[in-house]
């Protein structure tokens, strides 16, 4: 049953962003939260900004992971393997994700849909299926 006024009421008492929050910071913990639902056992995530290289989120399941730490190298990573496609002349091809695959650890990058966000996502290959979790960032770009 549809009860406009109470769908109302209850858009109007929404949490909105924290003290200090941007609108964008926000939504990207809120992207982050999500990853993290589909992905409990990962190592850990991040939402980061390209141009800034700064992390929007970040949550780690590690003591030794600082995701945040990591977030402007990554994004020059990106700002970098975009520099390369210009000088290949491939003015139709766009970065969808980038695999760093250490001995314990996969690191994703995943460009999103608007392609000024990075989600960097690391997992432990023994623990999730890379398949998966390149389908929840693939997802959770859009």
């Amino acid at each position: 049953m549809a009860l406009p006024f109470l769908n109302r009421l209850q858009e109007l008492v929404k949490p909105g962003p924290a003290p200090g929050e941007s609108g964008q910071q926000a939504k990207a913990k809120a992207r982050l939260e999500a990853i993290r639902a589909a992905l409990p056992e990962l190592l850990a995530v991040a939402v980061i900004d390209i141009d800034s290289g700064q992390a929007l989120a970040a949550h780690s399941n590690s003591p030794k992971l600082a995701p945040a730490k990591a977030a402007a190298h990554n994004a020059e990573v990106v700002r970098q393997k975009r520099r390369a496609i210009q000088a290949l002349a491939l003015p139709d091809e766009k970065i969808e994700d980038i695999l760093i695959t250490l001995r314990e650890q996969l690191h994703l990058l995943r460009v999103t849909h608007d392609e000024r966000h990075l989600l960097y996502l690391v997992v432990s290959p023994q623990d999730t299926n890379l398949a998966i979790a390149r389908d929840v960032l693939r997802t959770h770009s859009h």
